[in-house]
């Protein structure tokens, strides 16, 4: 029984945009992810912070959902800014039903308990000059109610230490999104693990303490494509 997280997987099996063509240590990185997932074993959760699947819609990712459900055990997904497949989750566990997808959930508004501690997430937010949707205030309140709702279903169930996933890193090169930082503040949030940072980003990836919680940054290519393990 082990807890592993990875985030960016990108998967692009029912689609032609691999992540290959940047080159480098994405070089065969489909190989790698599937070689690594290997490890799972039934007991298992496997957490992905966000980026999962290049499919414009559910339907365009389903090979990635069928994908994933080959490997053993329980797979929980975040929302990335590049999930455009993403819908409502009543929707998509419709959709997961209709294609005998059982093994794959949700982080969205909700918790999910895992040897005591309770794992909570979002999509989260951060300033990306390269993302259409930077800036808009709209959907950064709405992601601080989404985080906020999700802790405090943890809480409410009595959970006593939580482990949060974002997508999007919430400190940053010195900086930081103090709305969401605030909030992970008022719960017992004992690690932040985040994705997002690719190549050179990498750079200003913050991993450490701040406010007492450990921050741990598991994009793919950060991780050399193996999740990692961060519970036993």
């Amino acid at each position: 029984m082990a807890l592993y997280a990875i985030g960016d997987t990108h998967f692009s099996e029912g689609c032609d945009k691999p992540m290959d063509i940047f080159g480098g240590a994405w070089k065969g990185y489909r190989d790698k992810l599937v070689q690594s997932f290997s490890v799972l074993q039934p007991e298992d959760l496997l957490v992905i912070c966000g980026d999962f699947s290049w499919g414009m819609s559910l339907q365009e990712a389903l090979p990635d959902f069928q994908l994933l459900e080959r490997f053993p055990g329980k797979k929980l997904l975040v929302k990335g800014n590049h999930d455009y497949w993403w819908e409502t989750v009543s929707k998509m566990k419709r959709f997961f039903q209709e294609n005998q997808i059982e093994t794959i959930d949700f982080l969205h508004n909700s918790c999910y308990f895992y040897d005591g501690a309770a794992l909570c997430g979002t999509r989260g937010w951060f300033y990306d000059r390269n993302d259409p949707n930077a800036g808009d205030d709209k959907i950064f309140k709405r992601e601080l109610i989404r985080l906020e709702a999700s802790l405090k279903a943890a809480v409410s169930q009595g959970a006593a230490e939580i482990e949060c996933f974002l997508h999007y890193p919430p400190v940053f090169q010195g900086a930081e999104v103090p709305q969401i930082m605030e909030i992970l503040g008022r719960y017992p949030v004992k690690r932040v693990f985040y994705g997002h940072l690719h190549g050179e980003s990498l750079r200003g990836a913050f991993c450490g303490v701040r406010q007492g919680i450990s921050f741990h940054v598991i994009s793919a290519d950060a991780l050399s494509f193996r999740p990692i393990q961060i519970r036993v």
